[in-house]
């Protein structure tokens, strides 16, 4: 994964211990059910943890620029301005080396991750995606009816997301708190934010595609009406092949219509849930998310399953805009001597493409 030009920026090109703190996150990945992903296995994920803490002190160390830190005691450090500033850039700066990869793996199949520098606006050229129409013409005309194409434009502007936290260096200091688990929960929050975010625009330009012969919106399972919707995407999208993509609940509905067939123990069925590939397109699952603000409900729709050229233009694109930041409060400022710290991160999704889409709602 190419490392960002902020972080390669912040870190002087010394970038050892950020790609440290990818192994370390992508160890964490593996452990909740990622088997994509590539770590050093030789250590335990516990080991590795307090390695990556004393890691990210070292970094911190560097950045605040305030030289070796066993010559105090921890309680002198927690009270340094500097520190503390340092501390927060770090974090700010390995939310940035992990977000474009996490994404990718959650929402790569419908968005576009595109990031900028700070105070960015974005713009998409969508060109059409209709071929000219050729018509009969006597032998003695010179023209025909003349045709001319434009491109649209679609504009975004990346709006500011904030996440306020307390953290007690003094704990950090003394070894009672796991900068690198903390830092771990940080990236995951916001990704987790900016999946719900893209689902919910993809899903509801879904939602408003047009039914009927003229649409690409299927109301019902059918085999007919889904091998017909796949050719039709992958027809209008210039030759890119269609998939179908879905929760696994979803998935394992896409089934023939012939019910005179068995299931082997190693089918594909049987071990995964639903058929890789069915109807000659492909079939992927899009990893559930948790609806945290509905405890223990899931955000993705297991009614719907969408047809999607992920080879032609993707539907989404996620705009973020420059790098993380940070705004801490003073040492002293809480009468518990935790530090408050808001990370603020900007970004937008919006709804940028000439690639056609289409949707089955199941029963």
């Amino acid at each position: 994964m190419k490392i960002p030009a902020s972080v390669m920026t912040f870190s002087q090109g010394k970038t050892e211990v950020y790609e440290a703190f990818r192994d370390y996150f992508n160890h964490y990945r593996s452990i909740n059910g990622n088997t994509k992903v590539q770590f050093d296995n030789t250590i335990s994920f516990d080991e590795k943890g307090a390695k990556m803490h004393k890691a990210l002190l070292g970094e911190i160390s560097r950045v605040s620029g305030l030289g070796n830190m066993s010559e105090f005691k921890p309680e002198v450090w927690a009270s340094h301005p500097t520190f503390n500033w340092a501390t927060f850039s770090v974090i700010s700066a390995m939310i940035d080396m992990i977000l474009p990869e996490t994404l990718i793996d959650s929402m790569g199949l419908y968005t576009d991750v595109i990031t900028g520098e700070m105070a960015s606006s974005f713009s998409f050229r969508v060109k059409p995606r209709d071929l000219f129409v050729i018509s009969k013409a006597g032998r003695g005309k010179r023209t025909s009816e003349v045709h001319k194409q434009f491109d649209g434009m679609v504009t975004a502007i990346p709006e500011e997301h904030d996440i306020t936290v307390q953290v007690s260096l003094y704990r950090v200091l003394a070894g009672e708190e796991n900068l690198a688990e903390f830092t771990m929960k940080a990236v995951r929050s916001i990704e987790t934010q900016m999946t719900v975010d893209a689902y919910n625009a993809f899903n509801t330009a879904m939602t408003n595609l047009a039914t009927g012969v003229a649409g690409t919106k299927v109301v019902g399972y059918s085999q007919d009406a889904a091998v017909n919707l796949a050719q039709k995407i992958t027809t209008y999208n210039m030759g890119a092949k269609s998939i179908f993509v879905g929760t696994q609940i979803a998935l394992s509905k896409i089934l023939p219509q012939d019910t005179n067939y068995r299931y082997t123990l190693d089918s594909d069925y049987v071990k995964l849930g639903y058929t890789r590939t069915i109807f000659g397109s492909d079939a992927l699952v899009i990893p559930q998310v948790a609806d945290f603000k509905n405890p223990f409900q899931l955000l993705l729709d297991d009614t719907r399953v969408y047809v999607l050229s992920p080879s032609s233009q993707k539907i989404i694109k996620l705009c973020l805009e420059g790098a993380t930041t940070s705004v801490t409060s003073g040492v002293y400022d809480n009468a518990n001597l935790t530090q408050s710290t808001t990370l603020k991160k900007n970004w937008t999704t919006i709804v940028a493409t000439n690639s056609l889409a289409g949707l089955i709602t199941l029963p």
